[in-house]
């Protein structure tokens, strides 16, 4: 057993089980459980937003696909940069206006209460669609778990995967969205420092620039960041590049925004966020172009451990552990936040709604933490294949969300006159969209999302032309939110302990 690395890893585990223990009260409450009664400052808000979209995507299968590919995989953090930036001075501000306005407290309550469906058809296939997708999402992070304790502690790999499965689903059903929030602070602030120490630490060792460009010509992988050899380079830049879109359409993203203190506070957090995303992605990149030039040719599927075995190779015993255990965090950190929402979209927004609409706050509760279990389970299950690539399984996913929610958030909060009809046919039409491409094969010459994106505006927009919003309480109520969000004021507190 190497000592040092095992105690670095039981004393975050412990944290993390402890910050869930010190919420506890605060999940005690549907508000509280779900969005933390809409209390986060602008540096929680900020580092747990950005901690939770990352995942272990960003240490291990970002690196690990520039390892495999050569900078021009580099489009990705680009499209990722962008998309941040332009989801928190498009969608938080008036997104945290109009939830708290329409009392709402889950991302499918607020589509139904935002274009007046009182049949329950938005609520039950938004929230249907957002268990199917986290839950596909989850497992990637559970496989990515399995890879990093079945690397540095030689677990077998199932075990490994049961493991860090069960201390996520420990600390989010004790503490509900505060302990996930808290959590994703300083994991966010240790990842950060991981990734700006290890570049630094293992640059020259793989030769400087030199001898990166060396590797790159010896595997014969183009130094550009125009890639080559994989059909159309404009469609494999727009592809890298449309990752962006996607963050229009991330729940467990838009939560943060929902749950932030005041409108007020988010101009802090805007900086705050754009400053550690760019850190993060651009260090992510740099790690992936270092592994070139470290490691002539790793084991096959051994890509997405290129950030462990450069942390194995360049630090000390004692450092190891630190590092390795910010892998660990990235993971954590997205994995807790896709169960909270994924639990509250059963809880709150399919069996409260349509099963037993006079359910107490506490029951509530009670249901959710129960669906983390249930959900948790089904995502292990799902990890379980050994041969499961991590970014596979997080780009499918990922462009789920974007593709379904995407367009739908963007009508939601910009346009008056969208009715509930053009957005159960959009949703539709952009899931359905990725799965169809994805399953067909397309994605070699386009990413899903673009075109599923794509539908789902277009769908959208041509049923608007013949079909307009009419009611007068949901047009008043657009246009109050749209003056609150212009004059920087928030929405007076509305009652949230109905269920829509």
């Amino acid at each position: 057993m190497d000592w040092p690395t095992f105690i670095s890893f039981v004393a975050y585990l412990v944290a993390m089980l402890a910050l869930g223990v010190r919420f506890w009260s605060s999940g005690q409450t549907q508000e509280g459980y779900l969005l933390g009664d809409r209390k986060l400052g602008s540096w929680v808000t900020a580092i747990s937003a950005e901690a939770s979209d990352m995942s272990g995507w960003l240490l291990l299968a970002l690196p690990g696909t520039v390892y495999l590919h050569g900078p021009s995989e580099g489009w990705i953090a680009i499209g990722l940069i962008v998309g941040t930036y332009l989801n928190w001075r498009l969608v938080a501000a008036r997104l945290r206006v109009y939830t708290e306005q329409t009392g709402t407290l889950t991302l499918p309550a607020f589509l139904a209460r935002r274009f007046g469906d009182r049949t329950g058809l938005i609520q039950g296939l938004a929230a249907g669609l957002i268990v199917l997708f986290f839950t596909i999402y989850s497992a990637s992070g559970m496989v990515a778990t399995g890879r990093l304790l079945e690397s540095v502690f030689g677990l077998p790999y199932r075990w490994a995967v049961l493991l860090g499965g069960g201390v996520v689903i420990a600390y989010t059903f004790l503490g509900g969205y505060l302990a996930v929030c808290w959590t994703d602070l300083f994991q966010g602030m240790l990842i950060i420092v991981t990734l700006v120490l290890l570049p630094f630490f293992a640059f020259q060792k793989a030769g400087g620039v030199e001898g990166i460009m060396s590797a790159m010509a010896a595997r014969n992988l183009n130094p550009g960041l125009i890639p080559i050899g994989k059909g159309l380079p404009v469609l494999a830049v727009l592809s890298s590049a449309a990752w962006g879109l996607g963050y229009f359409g991330q729940p467990h993203i838009l939560a943060r925004f929902m749950s932030i203190r005041s409108v007020g506070e988010l101009r802090r957090s805007i900086r705050i966020a754009m400053v550690w995303v760019t850190i993060a992605l651009s260090a992510a990149v740099i790690i992936g172009l270092i592994g070139i030039g470290l490691f002539a040719d790793l084991p096959t599927g051994g890509h997405e451990k290129v950030t462990i075995y450069l942390i194995q190779e360049v630090t000390s015993r004692y450092v190891q552990g630190i590092l390795l255990a910010a892998i660990l965090a990235a993971i954590m950190s997205t994995i807790d936040s896709q169960l909270l929402v994924s639990a509250s979209s059963l809880s709150e927004d399919i069996y409260c709604r349509f099963f037993r609409r006079d359910s107490g706050l506490r029951y509530v509760g009670l249901v959710s933490r129960i669906s983390v279990i249930c959900i948790a389970i089904v995502a292990i299950i799902l990890a379980m294949p050994k041969d499961s690539l991590i970014l596979q399984i997080v780009a499918y996913a990922w462009a789920g969300f974007g593709a379904t929610f995407g367009p739908v958030i963007l009508f939601a909060l910009f346009c008056r006159d969208t009715t509930y009809p053009a957005v159960c046919a959009g949703m539709v039409a952009g899931a359905a969209t990725v799965i169809i491409w994805r399953n067909c094969g397309l994605g070699t010459i386009m990413y899903e999302i673009v075109p599923g994106f794509l539908a789902n505006c277009l769908l959208i927009g041509l049923i608007n032309l013949f079909c307009k919003q009419k009611d007068p309480e949901i047009l008043d109520t657009f246009d109050q939110v749209t003056r609150m969000v212009r004059n920087k004021r928030d929405s007076k507190p509305q009652p949230t302990s109905q269920v829509v």
